[in-house]
């Protein structure tokens, strides 16, 4: 999966108007009128692809969505590091606990 937002060189908490400045950016810069790169092409058709998405709020909301459920593709490694972000630091503080009483 592409990340848009990188495409365009913006955070995800870009408003319409920074999707469209970052666009024209963008757009300028890569278009094959203007650069001679051998991969100038793909990258203005990905910089037009992000634009699109982002810049309808159905798309861009289903984007995002779809973008927060990837964060989360492996749940079981993704609970073992939460729990254990939780849980490690109770345990230490229990061992030195019981290591310092007399």
């Amino acid at each position: 999966m592409t990340d848009h937002y990188a495409t365009l060189g913006i955070s995800s908490a870009a408003t319409l108007a920074d999707i469209k400045k970052a666009f024209r950016q963008q757009a300028s810069l890569h278009h094959p009128d203007r650069n001679a790169a051998a991969n100038a092409a793909a990258r203005f058709r990905a910089v037009q692809e992000a634009y699109e998405v982002l810049s309808d709020p159905d798309k861009r909301q289903a984007y995002d969505d779809n973008r927060r459920r990837n964060l989360l593709d492996s749940p079981l490694d993704t609970a073992r590091e939460i729990w254990q972000n939780y849980f490690d630091p109770l345990r230490r503080n229990a061992q030195d606990t019981k290591s310092t009483r007399p």
